[in-house]
């Protein structure tokens, strides 16, 4: 699921504090929105900003991503895998 903004915002330092505040309202929401109808083991929550963070998107938009048990072979490390050194330790 994307959480996109109303306004026109570049990424996640462009928002205005009342809008960082009303993301985790958003994000909460989000996920009682999926486990009504799936019942994911967990969540990544993603906000790439800039391009060399690998933002390809240049409005703001969050991530809401359900993730199954053995939906990959070794999910330790989360998010970290983007950083490969780092998905292991």
């Amino acid at each position: 699921m994307l959480i996109i903004s109303n306004a026109r915002r570049l990424d996640y330092f462009t928002l205005t504090d009342s809008e960082k505040l009303g993301l985790i309202e958003t994000i909460d929401k989000a996920k009682e929105i999926i486990e009504k109808e799936y019942t994911p083991d967990g969540y990544n929550i993603g906000i790439n900003c800039g391009k060399d963070a690998g933002q390809s998107i240049m409005h703001f938009h969050c991530h809401i991503i359900p993730r199954y048990r053995g939906d990959i072979d070794n999910p330790r490390g989360g998010i970290r895998g983007v950083i490969p050194s780092k998905m292991n330790y």
